[in-house]
């Protein structure tokens, strides 16, 4: 037996031949870092190690003094192992940990498993009842996607799927053109538990170590169930959002409506701004307000205010009176001191035409009227918040628009919208004003979609609040257009009686 390259005089040609047949690796270094020393196995789990070359930062394993200035390292396999383990479940973390969408996790599960842990990967995520999606690859091929009946997949994963929490082997049967195509291919069924239990199951052949694989079925099912859920949120915030849209004010002869509505896009698309118009006897009572809060909070307390004054209209129709009304309500069925803004009105068509408006204010922003020669008005309205005390002062208006002319009402999406050179200057009442000067004859749906263009423009791609519009303005009077008639003769004109001469 030759002795080792590199081996030091002090070693005995015994000692050197044993530390050459052992699988620990080993070694040999001076007090300068300098390796002395190596046996065949820290070879090959060091390859770049050299004698006579540094020992490697970072060394892990058993450090032992041997005196005369010399070191030994002893490379434990298990705990090289663990790091290993360590550095592909941390890895695992960081590729799925950010991952919200179900498709995208249970695609990097199978990648990960096949190129880490397996010769083959299967995840069976359930959709339904007795049906199932599966991912699956083997070796270096894509990631497949298919739809499989639960009652064709082997008992054990089955019954991982219904409940079983803990790894177990099996024979799939038969064969599966999921797992390589095998005759039988022996394979390893893992849960991938969530919060309720499985969520899906995980198969795999050709595994070397169960414990890791269970370690990655953990982190996959931390990650699916964080997917999972926020679908889940997504879910019920699309229905809250639909149910809570404003809807299209409804059709009053002699005026017209104009609605412009933007979520913050921070709120999962569940918004605070609110509109509206119901018909009156007379003509129509419309509204526009904000609630205090964000998100599913604020469209609760959105959704009452607005129920509330679709049944209240029926039984009062003042516009200050009925503020004073919803302010009681919300003071007995509103907890946390929440509030709304909001500017309520009813329009009632004049016979020769115009609008007489009605405007009651509870703390929100002036609206503005456009008059017919450009000019542009501001509608001083004091008022106190709606929902913070039973002593509440609304306050009230009476003006007319003449046709052409147009009441905007909007909330503070447009006026607080940060954009500009730096990107922190507000928009303001003064740049809307100055803009809506040349907007006179503009029809009440295009105003409306011009402010919030205006407000978006300024912002310039930034997050947002709320923003919502809302105009009425009063029909222009249209006169019967007049039309010539050709008069036709008859074909025979009758002769006139003859006179007779006596």
């Amino acid at each position: 037996m030759n002795a080792p390259m590199g081996a030091p005089d002090t070693a005995a040609p015994a000692l050197v031949q044993l530390l050459d047949h052992i699988d620990e690796g080993v070694l040999l270094c001076d007090d300068a870092g300098t390796v002395l020393y190596r046996n065949p196995a820290a070879a090959r789990r060091l390859p770049a190690v050299t004698v006579g070359g540094p020992k490697p930062d970072g060394l892990h394993g058993r450090r032992v003094e041997l005196g005369a200035g010399q070191v030994a390292w002893y490379l434990n396999q298990t705990t090289e192992r663990a790091d290993d383990h360590a550095a592909f479940l941390a890895a695992t973390a960081r590729r799925v940990g950010g991952m919200l969408n179900a498709d995208r996790v249970c695609r990097a599960t199978v990648e990960l498993a096949v190129s880490s842990l397996a010769g083959a990967a299967l995840l069976v995520l359930p959709t339904r009842r007795d049906r199932a999606r599966c991912w699956h690859a083997a070796g270096p091929a894509p990631v497949r996607q298919d739809q499989v009946a639960l009652a064709s997949l082997p008992a054990a994963v089955r019954d991982t799927l219904d409940g079983n929490p803990v790894a177990q082997p099996f024979l799939w049967p038969g064969g599966t053109p999921f797992l390589g195509g095998e005759a039988t291919p022996a394979a390893w069924v893992v849960p991938i538990l969530a919060a309720g239990g499985p969520a899906a199951a995980l198969v795999v052949t050709e595994v070397a170590d169960v414990t890791l694989l269970e370690d990655f079925a953990a982190r996959i099912g931390a990650a699916l169930e964080a997917a999972q859920l926020y679908a889940a949120q997504s879910r019920v915030a699309a229905t809250l959002q639909e149910s809570l849209l404003p809807e299209p004010p409804a059709p009053v002869t002699g005026l017209t409506w104009g609605t412009a509505y933007r979520p913050a896009r921070s709120t999962m698309h569940i918004g605070g701004d609110f509109y509206g118009a119901h018909p009156i006897a007379g003509g129509a009572m419309f509204f526009l307000g904000d609630v205090s809060g964000k998100g599913v909070d604020a469209a609760v307390l959105t959704g009452q205010v607005r129920h509330s004054l679709r049944a209240l209209r029926r039984i009062e129709d003042d516009p200050q009176r009925l503020l004073h009304v919803l302010n009681d309500m919300l003071l007995e069925g509103v907890p946390d001191g929440r509030f709304a803004t909001m500017v309520l009105g009813t329009a009632q068509p004049r016979p020769a035409g115009g609008i007489r408006l009605t405007l009651a204010g509870g703390g929100h922003l002036p609206p503005l009227v456009l008059r017919a020669d450009g000019t542009v008005e501001t509608v001083t309205l004091r008022g106190m918040l709606v929902g913070v005390t039973d002593e509440a002062v609304f306050g009230r208006r009476t003006l007319h628009l003449a046709p052409g002319e147009t009441c905007l009402l909007f909330t503070d999406g447009v006026t607080e919208a940060r954009g500009g050179h730096r990107g922190a200057e507000m928009y303001g009442l003064r740049r809307l004003t100055t803009a809506l000067a040349g907007c006179a004859t503009m029809p009440a749906p295009a105003l409306a979609e011009r402010v919030e263009q205006l407000a978006m423009d300024w912002l310039g791609g930034r997050e947002h609040d709320d923003i919502a519009v809302f105009a009425v303005r009063a029909e222009p009077v249209r006169t019967s257009p007049r039309h010539l008639h050709s008069v036709h003769q008859p074909a025979t004109v009758p002769k006139s009686p003859a006179v007779t001469v006596s």
